[in-house]
């Protein structure tokens, strides 16, 4: 296993990387506007040994060196560290926080360490940890604390200038080569409390994602917790650096590979006078006897669902947040996800070609290499050439992984991005560039996705040249999804299902499909609606559920596109504050949908609209009264005003409609009532004051769950809410439940 290592202050050397700043201009540019001066200057001057400009410069070279090494190498080490300055280089490696924040931050950083003053700090080599702490002792002096810890031998004294040079001589006596460092403060030292302080208040302005791997603390030389990242961070200003202790940690996980990033080998050098200073680990305790049992391992976020699902999604957890319409599954959810290691899906639905093109450019600017996101695909019963347009956006710019929802039949569309690219490896293997997550209620929908794309698709779509013919042929044994997501009873259309009875038939349905297709990779069932808690999540992992995907619940966060009053009203909701009304894209179908009631008319609204077009066949001959009620109450506009509002809209779109409409007055009806359930979207979407009673806010109990679940802890506000913190959170809970409930099950509790 490998392990990146960053350099901290104290390995700057004039003229150092100059040539990697000139191959980075962009990302240069931007650090030299942050910082408001040209690092190149700064790395040929005087000014690269001040404090204040040497870590800044130090933290976009590592960080450059690193970011190449990843665009070359394309993976991820197994862990990081950096020593000091080098941790936040560790820390953004690992998605802690972007290019500029880091920028930020450590510019911050050394400029209040570089306002400290009046103490200094002293190499001491020869001696251990224990003998130095002696001569300290017996000289007296409690003034000076041990700063950094680099190696066995080698160690940092910090704190009044006096003081370290009166110890000294005693120190020199003792063995050691003792040398003053040109540094203008006691860094890491009791001293640097004031500057801790004022960096700790600085923190609480930022953000910080969840880690994609470990990254080791100075401050424990242990891994972060993601919680206590800002905690962690200003502690280490006036804490010691335990490089040693790290390094043995890190070398006691057995066959590590240090690789230094960034200017000099300084580390490297260390590290192996650790190695060489370290000594050899006790022989292993003979194994146990069968009469003694081993201790159980801890159950760990990382472990629930299917290793594979993690493997070929390169997540960190076998969890989704899956699409929400009209974007509201945002990009901005997107990428937070992705860059804390977890998938996320774009919504795609009711939102406009070029502005979906326009979100997916942008988060594919906003990851790097490697980090997951996904874009939906939402059937479309009615304008079919959405679909085509939306694969051709898809395969035009290499979109791995696609959410289908609400497809009752496989499409040419689906089939299309499904098998292009495909080909055989050397090594015989299938290379699969198209992913495809299918959301289904039913088993007879999952069991055309658990099959192969349909032979006369393929056949149509290899003679009108969509698809080759090594593509259409290797399609025949691969299923046309690698990942089955089973929705119960969820926000938004649903069918109401029960979890505990789709799962397993599902999971059933799969054995079987297995079975007589012979497929070569397992397929795998995942769990959403109704996900909100632990407790539930924990019921899809026992039932056997590979992943789980959540919805509702991350509609509610800060990064959710959604109105404020929409986001206010949801972090109030019950698990009773639901309720089903029509669902406006299906409105004459009598497709369901579950909204939030509380406090609103929509559902009643909605509904009272259904009950009248099954009822009638025209306008007009609804009696006058509702005619009026309709008229003032939900619409607030006349009949006609809506339905030239609604047949402008589709004159641009599919004229085909109008046409249908004006020669079908039960049509036209439904075309009006339609109208509604978009103007009722965007009531929500816009978070109008006026008319808020008349918002739609797809929505499941899950939510109402999961507000009872945080109540009382600071995410019972949305706007503490974000939707890689609920996931980390939900999965180390669902872990921590499931192993007391084990241990419980095991004592016959």
């Amino acid at each position: 296993m490998t392990t990146f290592v960053f350099p901290g202050q104290g390995s700057q050397k004039r003229g150092m990387g100059l040539e990697l700043l000139a191959r980075q201009h962009e990302r240069v540019a931007r650090a030299n506007a942050l910082l408001g001066y040209s690092l190149a200057e700064v790395c040929q001057d005087e000014r690269l040994d001040q404090t204040q400009y040497t870590q800044p410069v130090l933290f976009v070279l590592n960080a450059l060196a690193w970011l190449e090494r990843r665009e070359r190498d394309g993976r991820d080490p197994a862990r990081a560290m950096g020593h000091s300055l080098g941790e936040y280089n560790a820390l953004f490696a690992a998605g802690a926080f972007d290019f500029a924040t880091g920028v930020l931050l450590v510019r911050r950083r050394g400029e209040l360490m570089a306002q400290a003053s009046g103490g200094g700090m002293a190499a001491v080599v020869g001696l251990s940890v224990a003998r130095i702490r002696e001569v300290l002792a017996h000289e007296a002096v409690d003034s000076l604390d041990l700063a950094n810890d680099n190696t066995p031998s080698q160690q940092v004294l910090s704190g009044p200038k006096e003081d370290l040079e009166r110890v000294a001589p005693a120190l020199r006596a003792a063995g050691a080569n003792v040398v003053q460092l040109k540094v203008s403060a006691a860094f890491h030292s009791r001293y640097m409390r004031p500057a801790r302080e004022s960096f700790a208040a600085f923190l609480r302005e930022f953000t910080f994602a969840p880690l994609r791997f470990p990254v080791i603390s100075n401050v424990e030389a242990r891994p972060y917790e993601d919680a206590r990242l800002p905690e962690l961070l200003a502690r280490q200003i006036d804490s010691p650096v335990r490089w040693t202790e790290s390094v043995r940690h890190v070398l006691a996980l057995g066959g590590q590979e240090f690789v230094e990033v960034g200017h000099g080998q300084v580390l490297t050098g260390l590290i192996k006078k650790i190695r060489q200073e370290t000594p050899a680990p006790p022989p292993p305790p003979p194994a146990p006897t069968p009469e003694v049992p081993r201790a159980e391992a801890r159950l760990r976020a990382e472990s629930l669902g299917s290793r594979a699902f993690r493997e070929t999604y390169g997540v960190r957890f076998a969890y989704v947040a899956g699409s929400m319409y009209k974007g509201i599954a945002s990009r901005e959810l997107v990428v937070r996800m992705g860059r804390a290691g977890l998938l996320g899906f774009f919504g795609t639905g009711g939102v406009p070609l070029a502005r979906i093109e326009e979100e997916l450019l942008a988060i594919q600017a906003a990851l790097r290499p490697g980090e997951a996101y996904g874009m939906n695909l939402l059937h479309s019963l009615d304008r079919p050439e959405r679909e085509e347009q939306l694969v051709d956006l898809f395969l035009r710019r290499s979109v791995s992984n696609v959410e289908a929802s609400a497809f009752v039949q496989i499409t040419p569309a689906l089939v299309r991005y499904r098998v292009s690219g495909l080909r055989r490896l050397d090594d015989g293997r299938l290379h699969v560039p198209h992913r495809l997550i299918a959301k289904v209620s039913r088993p007879e929908v999952a069991r055309v996705f658990m099959s192969p794309p349909p032979a006369e698709m393929l056949s149509a779509l290899e003679r009108a040249g969509r698809v080759s013919a090594e593509e259409a042929r290797l399609a025949r044994s691969l299923p046309m999804a690698d990942d089955i997501c089973v929705e119960s009873d969820s926000g938004g259309h649903t069918d109401q299902g029960v979890a505990s009875v789709l799962l397993p038939a599902m999971m059933l349905l799969r054995d079987r499909m297995m079975a007589e297709h012979g497929y070569a990779t397992r397929l795998r069932v995942g769990a959403a609606g109704g996900i909100g808690t632990p407790e539930a999540a924990a019921a899809a992992f026992v039932m056997g559920a590979d992943f789980i995907v959540t919805g509702s619940i991350n509609q509610c966060t800060v990064e959710a596109a959604t109105s404020e009053p929409v986001k206010e009203l949801l972090q109030t909701l019950d698990v009773q504050d639901v309720t089903c009304a029509p669902a406006g894209d299906m409105f004459e179908l009598g497709a369901r949908i579950q909204v939030v009631r509380k406090g609103l008319f929509f559902p009643a609204r909605a509904n009272r609209l259904y009950a009248l077009y099954q009822q009638h066949d025209a306008w007009e001959s609804l009696d006058a009264a509702t005619r009026q009620q309709i008229q003032e109450k939900f619409f607030r506009r006349g009949f006609e005003e809506v339905w030239a509002e609604t047949r402008q809209h589709y004159l641009k779109t599919d004229p085909s409609v109008v046409e249908r409409a004006e020669r079908n007055p039960k049509k036209k009806l439904a075309l009006v009532f339609r109208w509604y359930f978009v103007h009722t979207s965007r009531l929500a979407l816009s978070g109008s004051r006026e008319q808020r009673t008349d918002y739609q806010i797809h929505c499941g109990p899950a939510l109402g769950a999961f507000n009872q679940w945080v109540r009382g802890t600071p995410l019972e506000s949305w706007r503490n809410r974000h939707v890689d913190d609920i996931a980390v959170k939900l999965m180390a809970a669902t872990a921590d439940g499931l192993e007391r409930r084990f241990q419980a099950l095991r004592q016959g509790a």
